[in-house]
């Protein structure tokens, strides 16, 4: 008895650790196909510009992030313009009278602002253990017609996300999130190289109101000047 006892013990954490291993294979894998752990650690600012495909039009769009600091996006459209903003303290935005909003710059709705913040993680599993993230493999399954490792995310404040990264070329696939209060499904693509870094310049997504979204990035800028005034809520 006690050594089925034993043996039940060995094989459960056996599994266990099989289990932690083959996500850590999953990440390494995939840190190395974004451009490995050295690199991505270099980048202290990413700045990229993008074009927005909408039902209403196309818009330009451009996205400042200073790597664990603030973030700042800029979208022009219909001749307004939305900002989405956190400072490292604050989240603020701006919505267009069009959209709803108060067409000046206000803080973010409580709903909102830990979606704008975690935007200052360009690399959410690059060092997860470190960070407090918890990983969880889920199984394989097809995006878009091919094979995927499909994994839960679980940050240290307890924000749970879906990640599912490509078999084949390690990278990530597609993301389901919560955005501005809610649930979002991005799917990515056409991935490439800036400075030795991967970068997907196609990311889709669809929403109940603007339909499907397709947002192509035309630029990407590492470790550029920044001036960190621009991420700070203007005063009235």
């Amino acid at each position: 008895m006690k050594k089925t006892l034993l043996s039940l013990v060995i094989l459960f954490g056996s599994a266990n650790l099989l289990k932690a291993q083959t996500v850590d294979e999953i990440i390494t894998k995939h840190i190395t196909a974004r451009g490995g752990a050295d690199k991505l650690n270099s980048i202290k600012s990413i700045t990229t510009e993008n074009s927005m495909n909408t039902q209403f039009g196309d818009f330009e769009n451009k996205m400042i992030v200073v790597v664990g600091k603030a973030m700042r996006s800029d979208t022009k459209l219909m001749g307004n313009e939305m900002i989405q903003a956190f400072d490292g303290t604050t989240a603020w935005m701006l919505m267009p009278s069009m959209m709803g909003g108060s067409g000046e710059p206000e803080a973010a709705p409580a709903e909102m602002t830990s979606g704008i913040a975690s935007q200052t993680d360009p690399f959410p599993m690059l060092d997860y253990a470190t960070k407090g993230t918890k990983l969880e493999l889920l199984g394989t399954e097809k995006v878009k017609d091919k094979d995927a490792h499909h994994l839960k995310m679980t940050s240290k404040d307890g924000i749970i996300s879906e990640v599912w990264i490509g078999v084949e070329n390690s990278l990530v696939a597609k993301i389901k999130a919560t955005q501005n209060g809610q649930e979002a499904e991005l799917f990515f693509s056409n991935h490439k190289e800036t400075d030795g870094v991967n970068f997907p310049m196609t990311m889709e997504t669809s929403n109940p109101m603007a339909g499907t979204i397709t947002i192509d990035t035309k630029t990407v800028t590492l470790n550029g000047v920044i001036d960190e005034n621009i991420f700070k809520l203007p005063k009235k």
